[in-house]
């Protein structure tokens, strides 16, 4: 025990980075070992069998202990959400269009069946929407997981009893420990699937992951620098810039380090304090933008997923893209409060152009290798959006009623440092 205590105690970055460092040493100097590539196809398979029933859980659980009370902030806020995580799809499609991007598989890589169209598409994903949702979750059909998940959760916010509720909550809990213990073995996974890379293909596949990962950060960079604040300046018709510079500094640096928007949450309630917003409102904003406020993990899954069918060779169209980003903006808002929870959601996005769901898993490892920089860079995103969007709706209503805004924004008001 004292030796697990000890090995928890250390970040997660940091035993990432040695299982990283691990697996490339040993993939240069020993490359006939058999039990380290094991560790690699244990973790993909531990992942593969967890992530449909994570999916299931936390929607249901999210749906079904909603809250009813909206007011009209509370009904922007949620709208600024949707519409930013939207957005960053869009910019990630676009991007990875510009762009395309391969990845250096473990295994050799191939696909279900090639869509021929959007109408093709289309058809599979209204087919995969009522499959039996014991098979989906068996299969992993993540189409067929949400939409089960969505009509369970919506019907057990009506007809569930709070004890019913109670116990959702629970078992949601439960299963996201059970990934977070996955996700605490991840270095060895990562060890493995490094080793097997690097003895087979040598050295030269990091600068495949480095290429990968400069997309991923600048579609992040981008929105958080350029979207989220064209967004801000529609609502509030002058400068965002001191407020999304203000968010990223008191929020979205701590939020780098803690890779947690859920850890983040009291960072992000003491800046909205300190911004002057109704704590009546921010109470619960701040913990709905962690749940669905997730332009970077809509990112991630836009970019992986169009990857892995560039990686197997499917052309992918622009309209069926489009689709893939509805379904990023969708997905991503079912990752939260879980460690790597927008890789977890790749290979949901991946069916909607068969793309075998091995494949799939193995670049939700290829995630987990570079995900030292993209997890931080995608949690900053989404943490000091949270604070960003919240305040935008607050201080929109502040002008519809005649109220002085934050000096910093051009008003009267003056707000605490």
């Amino acid at each position: 025990m004292k030796l697990v205590e000890k090995y928890n105690s250390v970040s997660l970055i940091v035993r990432i980075l040695c299982g990283l460092v691990i697996g490339i040493l040993l993939g240069v100097f020993f490359k006939s070992l058999s039990v380290v590539p094991l560790l690699g196809s244990i973790f993909v398979g531990a992942l593969k069998a967890i992530a449909p029933v994570l999916v299931f859980v936390l929607v249901v659980s999210a749906l079904a202990q909603g809250n009813n009370k909206l007011d009209k902030r509370f009904a922007l806020v949620i709208a600024l959400y949707m519409i930013s995580t939207l957005l960053a799809s869009l910019l990630a499609v676009i991007a990875s269009f510009l762009f395309p991007q391969t990845i250096v598989l473990a295994e050799a890589a191939t696909a279900d069946a090639v869509p021929t169209g959007v109408g093709e598409v289309l058809t599979n994903l209204l087919l995969n929407m009522v499959s039996n949702p014991l098979r989906s979750i068996a299969e992993g059909n993540y189409i067929g997981i949400l939409f089960w998940a969505v009509v369970f959760g919506l019907a057990a916010k009506h007809l569930a009893s709070d004890g019913t509720k109670r116990m959702m909550e629970d078992l949601a809990n439960i299963i996201s420990q059970l990934v977070r213990w996955i996700i605490s073995l991840a270095p060895f996974g990562i060890m493995g699937l490094v080793y097997t890379n690097v003895s087979t293909n040598g050295l030269a596949i990091f600068k495949d992951y480095g290429r990968l990962l400069l997309l991923l950060v600048g579609c992040m960079l981008a929105t958080a620098l350029i979207v989220d604040p064209l967004i801000a300046a529609v609502v509030l018709k002058r400068n965002p810039y001191p407020l999304v510079f203000r968010c990223l500094k008191e929020s979205g640096v701590t939020a780098f380090f803690t890779r947690s928007s859920a850890a983040n949450i009291p960072v992000n309630m003491s800046l909205c304090e300190r911004l002057g917003l109704d704590k009546e409102m921010y109470a619960v904003s701040i913990p709905l933008g962690a749940t669905i406020n997730m332009d970077g993990a809509a990112v991630t899954i836009a970019v992986m997923a169009l990857a892995a069918a560039n990686t197997v060779g499917i052309q992918v169209e622009l309209s069926t893209a489009i689709i893939l980003a509805f379904i990023a903006t969708l997905g991503a808002c079912g990752t939260s409060g879980v460690a790597g929870g927008s890789l977890l959601l790749i290979p949901m996005a991946c069916s909607l152009f068969g793309v075998d769901a091995d494949v799939a898993m193995q670049v939700v490892a290829v995630g987990f290798v570079i995900s030292v920089v993209q997890d931080s860079v995608e949690t900053a995103l989404n943490s000091s959006g949270d604070v960003m969007f919240a305040a935008t709706a607050e201080y929109a209503q502040w002008k519809e009623e005649g109220k002085p805004l934050p000096k910093f924004l051009g008003g009267t008001f003056e707000t605490k440092v």
